[in-house]
């Protein structure tokens, strides 16, 4: 893994960035080097074309990743696939159109040859990618992995493989010491008739996640490991395996001195202050962008439904602070006549015909920039929730008031990374990647989720 302002990439990633950034800065070189007379391509030629190309290369690349198309392409459906492939081909369309209009190739060079270059160079990676192909090697599109214990811990890490669909191999599980009771599967367990060391070394194994559910003296060799990590093998903790490969804070991985003692959780006031000048310069500038778009949301709630056109609510903002929540209404004005609060649920009822459009778009949280201008709350952070729910999940979820040491957002990461939650299981799946962003929020995180969070309204990913 690859730590960039404390957010952490797998190096598949990174490098999948500088490959496809090379393809398309050549494909501009390729259809450059077609109107040029052989010898004559000269070096303020090469530096238009390569900041052009860099600049398609980061809008490109940029939306793709945000619509999921480099990621794990076996999570989406083949509906999801042809719909994001679609977006993206327009994107790269009016990406491409767009720094060619604004910085037009000069004679004898025209921008036709290198606007179809750049179409076609994207369709083919998107060919490939659906394939199920790549463009690295294959040494690094997958990685072998082993899981060091066979008891709750490790059955937790071998379903998170299962489930997170990242290109890892599991080679199995490896019993630790003292290890006396056994969950995972038996066929999975490699026989320990040969040292630890050994085993990597036989199978190629890059990495190896510790997972004993007994941590005392004795129950694992050190030394072994210590051997493995000196060879160049990848040797972490569970805690460390969820927070750095999955983007959470795993509660049946860490205690409350890891969480004290280790790194993250830092405020400050330069970093306040910036986080506060992101917000009112990012608020602002999105209200001024979706002025025409919530000027007609508004007049389609009040044809359909009347008013009130907007809804408040009590919210938990930091420190423990109510606050009221500004959206526009998308329920009926009867959604809780029995004065009890209850999660909305797919295909709910009292989601107006309207509503159910803007909640799907995520226009419905449009008014809540007032509230980040305010100082309520902020672009990104976690999503705040109402009193009655948060004393009931503060209750049930170990760690859940952390989660309110910074302001509420606009979107999150757990809004990015799980679905729409509604019950206690979703509140403590959701909490897991809440605490990830508490431990390590900074600048550079907050664009990632921008970004990921145009993907999701885009594709109306997890909406109720």
């Amino acid at each position: 893994m690859i730590r960039i302002f404390n957010h952490y990439f797998h190096r598949r990633h990174i490098l999948q960035i500088m490959v496809y950034s090379v393809v398309i800065v050549s494909a501009i070189f390729a259809a450059l080097a077609l109107q040029t007379e052989a010898g004559s391509l000269s070096a303020s030629t090469i530096s238009s074309g390569l900041v052009r190309g860099l600049l398609m290369a980061i809008g490109i690349l940029a939306v793709n990743f945000a619509l999921g198309l480099y990621g794990n392409m076996g999570e989406l459906t083949l509906g999801q696939m042809r719909a994001r492939a679609v977006l993206s081909f327009l994107f790269t369309l009016i990406i491409t159109a767009g720094i060619l209009l604004l910085m037009p190739l000069h004679s004898p060079y025209q921008n036709e040859p290198v606007f179809f270059a750049l179409l076609l160079t994207a369709a083919g990676m998107l060919i490939i990618r659906f394939l199920g192909g790549d463009l690295l090697p294959a040494a690094y599109q997958r990685q072998r992995l082993l899981i060091y214990g066979t008891g709750a811990r490790a059955r937790i890490v071998g379903q998170s493989l299962a489930m997170s669909g990242r290109d890892t191999e599991l080679v199995g599980y490896f019993a630790g010491l003292q290890e006396k009771e056994r969950v995972v599967p038996d066929s999975s367990v490699i026989a320990s008739g040969q040292s630890l060391a050994e085993l990597v070394r036989q199978r190629g194994i890059n990495e190896i996640v510790v997972a004993l559910d007994e941590r005392r003296r004795g129950s694992m060799s050190l030394r072994d490991l210590l051997d493995c990590k000196l060879s160049g093998v990848r040797v972490i903790d569970i805690a460390v395996y969820f927070e750095q490969s999955l983007g959470q804070i795993h509660m049946d991985a860490v205690s409350a001195g890891w969480l004290v003692f280790g790194d993250g959780f830092k405020q400050g006031v330069v970093r306040s202050a910036v986080k506060w000048l992101f917000d009112v310069v990012g608020a602002s500038v999105l209200l001024l962008l979706a002025s025409p778009v919530m000027l007609l949301t508004a007049i389609l709630i009040y044809l359909e439904s009347g008013g009130p056109i907007f809804y408040r609510q009590e919210r938990v903002g930091r420190d423990g602070r109510v606050f009221n929540v500004v959206k526009f209404r998308s329920m009926r004005n009867d959604a809780e006549k029995d004065g009890k609060p209850r999660w909305a649920t797919s295909g709910d009822s009292r989601i107006t015909r309207v509503g159910r459009i803007i909640r799907k778009m995520r226009i419905d949280e449009l008014p809540q920039l007032f509230c980040v201008l305010k100082g309520d709350m902020s672009l990104v952070g976690p999503r705040p929730e109402r009193p009655f729910f948060v004393e009931q999940l503060t209750k049930d979820i170990p760690y859940y008031a952390l989660r309110h040491g910074i302001k509420p957002g606009l979107t999150g990461w757990a809004q990015v990374r799980y679905h729409y939650g509604a019950s206690i299981e979703d509140a403590a799946q959701k909490l897991q990647y809440d605490l990830y962003y508490v431990k390590n929020h900074s600048w550079f995180l907050d664009l990632i989720i921008l970004f990921e969070t145009v993907g999701v309204v885009l594709t109306g990913k997890g909406a109720q």
